[in-house]
């Protein structure tokens, strides 16, 4: 499915070169569910955007089925079947609900199918469909209505960065019964970079990252305990 070799991001600060992701390697199965964990700053969210494509690697590859997708654009990418949300996702003042999720979806949705899409992240759908995608939406729904487009149509793979950031608690769970679906289908692979609990109890396998490198990876069962004996380092972040 997807295949990682020496991946390599470096970032220029004030004239001084700076490795954010230090030559990692790593794959993810067909129907698996990797969940990338670590302290803020260790590179998870850096690592996200090269394999979506938002940031340029400086060495390595990157396949998708056995097809070297290391020079594709965000746009090839999201076309060979990566989807993406973002940790922060982007506004689009103009543009309503219900056409973005058709966009995501690459047909013109049905007011029932973008309802359902809307309601299975816990948003309620009659209020939002014909609501602007823009500054009168909170960070909270913004996550949720990125989701939503994520889940809008199959992909191969699909990347969350941290879907759990500036949601309720039952909006929450809404999304994970969503991850169960996805990852009990085993039809799509799922890369989810958390800090929290209850996603990374969901893995298959559990990949810590920490100052650019790969401190562990493994079945969820042999890494997390490790995670837990670190405590207060990858405490679990709190829902509103």
């Amino acid at each position: 499915m997807l295949e990682v070799k020496n991946l390599t991001f470096k970032v220029n600060e004030n004239g001084i070169e700076r490795s954010i992701v230090k030559d990692i390697s790593f794959q993810v199965g067909e129907g698996e569910m990797l969940v990338i964990t670590g302290p803020n700053g260790g590179g998870k969210s850096s690592l996200a955007k090269v394999l979506m494509g938002i940031e340029e690697a400086d060495d390595g590859q990157i396949l998708l089925d056995g097809e070297d997708i290391t020079s594709y654009d965000i746009n090839h990418r999201a076309n060979a079947g990566i989807g993406f949300a973002f940790q922060q996702p982007p506004r689009f003042k103009g543009m309503t609900v219900d056409r973005l999720l058709s966009l995501a979806a690459g047909r013109e949705l049905s007011e029932p199918e973008c309802c359902k899409m809307l309601s299975g992240v816990g948003l309620c759908a009659k209020e939002y469909i014909k609501r602007e995608v823009d500054a009168t939406l909170s960070g909270g729904e913004m996550k949720r209505l990125e989701i939503a487009t994520v889940l809008a149509k199959p992909h191969k793979l699909c990347i969350f960065d941290e879907p759990e950031a500036g949601i309720d608690l039952w909006s929450f769970t809404m999304l994970i019964q969503q991850f169960e679906k996805i990852h009990n289908k085993k039809e799509q692979s799922l890369i989810l970079i958390s800090h929290q609990e209850r996603i990374i109890q969901m893995a298959d396998r559990i990949m810590l990252i920490e100052d650019g490198k790969i401190g562990a990876i493994g079945p969820k069962d042999e890494i997390l305990p490790t995670l837990l004996d670190k405590g207060d380092s990858f405490a679990c972040m709190e829902l509103e």
